[in-house]
């Protein structure tokens, strides 16, 4: 690990006034789970490291305008642990708990979960976020490939989006809450991601000199929501595919709906094609798995990840069950 100054604020303000406006040459640590490993790897060679440890306003969990507050700094553990959270957004809590690992739970933060970097093997073996090789030509459609993009991978980004809470609070309407010198922001979580398009890019909106400060939550008023993860294996394990979704329900038909899917896409992807399949219907094992299709019309598999369709229209029939109530 390449030596660096470390900083302790105990404010935001603090906090931002000691980040750099470039990236490469700061790097905010949480709960240390993602970066560390990045900083032991050399693919994150910082300057200096500013720890929100004791940065009071990170923390907490609370109602707010009928909807919730989650600081960026709780952890993982808190909010499972949360049994009023996990009551009205059923999804949240079935997203955490898809995270077995203890340490990562008690260790991880809401930031750090929605901010890690790609797990793509060629990033985290430096061979940077669009995997190219010396010549400029990128090593993911003609390599080892069956972990990576189903969806949005037309280049030059083949990675997936690795958060397991991301799609859930994309389904639920959650906004970040983002703090830089200019003030305070908010975003669509949806928003709080891009494709990057070249080298100098990142796979999130967020600048170098911000933090990621809370995440909002609208109030349910009766949204139904759930995750459904497909895994390789149930210890500690990245998804192969996941799904999210939130019902607004008219008696027994859907009013509107949001489908987000997980690890298909560099961005969490959220389905137009699903959602208008479900509008107007009652949910069933037949329209949730023509749902299913919908959401994966547009997939374009590479050479070794064309089993990542079925498994993700799976995904996506089996949250729309799960959160109807309807789970077979």
């Amino acid at each position: 690990m390449q030596a660096f100054e470390y900083a302790a604020p105990t404010s935001v303000k603090e906090a931002l006034g000691m980040l750099s406006a470039n990236w490469g040459e700061t790097d905010v640590l949480a709960g240390g789970t993602d970066l560390l490993s990045l900083m032991k790897q050399r693919v994150h060679t910082p300057k200096r490291v500013v720890g929100l440890k004791d940065v009071k306003e990170l923390k907490g969990i609370s109602k707010s305008g009928g909807g919730w507050r989650i600081g960026a700094t709780v952890t993982l553990a808190e909010l499972l642990a949360n049994a009023q959270l996990a009551k009205e957004y059923p999804g949240i809590a079935q997203a955490v708990d898809g995270i077995t690992s203890q340490q990562m739970r008690a260790m991880g933060t809401v930031g750090g979960e929605l901010l890690q970097r790609p797990r793509c093997w060629y990033f985290r073996n430096g061979f940077g976020l669009l995997a190219k090789d010396a010549s400029g030509k990128s090593l993911v459609p003609g390599g080892e490939n069956q972990y990576h993009a189903i969806l949005g991978n037309k280049g030059p980004a083949y990675f997936v989006n690795p958060s397991s809470l991301a799609p859930v609070l994309a389904a639920l309407g959650a906004k970040a809450k983002i703090s830089g010198s200019g003030g305070e922001r908010e975003v669509e979580i949806e928003q709080l991601y891009q494709i990057p398009a070249s080298a100098t890019d990142r796979e999130t909106t967020l600048k170098p000199n911000e933090i990621l400060t809370a995440i909002m939550i609208p109030a349910s008023g009766g949204m139904m929501s759930s995750t459904y993860e497909v895994r390789q294996r149930m210890l500690m394990d990245w998804p192969l595919t996941a799904a999210a979704v939130s019902l607004k329900m008219n008696g027994g038909t859907v009013e509107s709906a949001r489908v987000v899917m997980g690890h298909v896409a560099p961005t969490p992807w959220r389905s137009a094609e699903a959602e208008r399949t479900l509008q107007g219907k009652a949910v069933s094992e037949e329209v949730a798995t023509e749902a299913g299709k919908a959401a994966l019309s547009m997939a374009t598999p590479l050479s070794m990840n064309k089993h990542k369709v079925q498994l993700a229209r799976v995904a996506v029939k089996r949250a729309i069950l799960r959160a109807a109530g309807k789970e077979v």
